[in-house]
């Protein structure tokens, strides 16, 4: 029996929680990867990440991005699927996300976002 994941209402995220989630580059190129994909499909697999970290450090991002209220997982079997909360952060934020995305999106060479996220070439055409 596998267990739904916890997932803050949209009341309950809070800035500074969010703010403090994308300070940390593995969950910034995360939420970048799941950004860049939404074009594609609005979710990924935990393996889609796998070029970023290994299996548990990847989990405990996944985590901390969910609790924050940035992703929301859904589990089907044995996989789980990630997408943003695009909708709830906008609503509570408003333009938030795409600042932060466009300014990940300026500085993605430096921050190392572009030459791991092996998900975005493949949805380009």
């Amino acid at each position: 029996m596998s267990r739904t994941p916890h997932h803050p209402t949209p009341e309950q995220i809070e800035l500074p929680m969010v703010l403090d989630c994308l300070s940390d580059p593995i969950r910034l190129a995360i939420v970048y990867q799941l950004a860049q994909q939404e074009r594609v499909s609005s979710e990924l697999r935990c393996g889609d990440f796998s070029a970023l970290s290994g299996k548990s450090n990847l989990a405990y991002h996944f985590a901390k991005l969910r609790d924050c209220g940035l992703m929301r997982t859904r589990v089907a079997g044995t996989n789980r699927f990630m997408r943003l909360r695009r909708e709830d952060l906008e609503a509570r934020f408003p333009g938030l996300l795409d600042a932060v995305l466009s300014s990940a999106a300026r500085d993605a060479d430096r921050l190392q976002l572009l030459p791991e996220c092996e998900v975005i070439s493949a949805g380009r055409s």
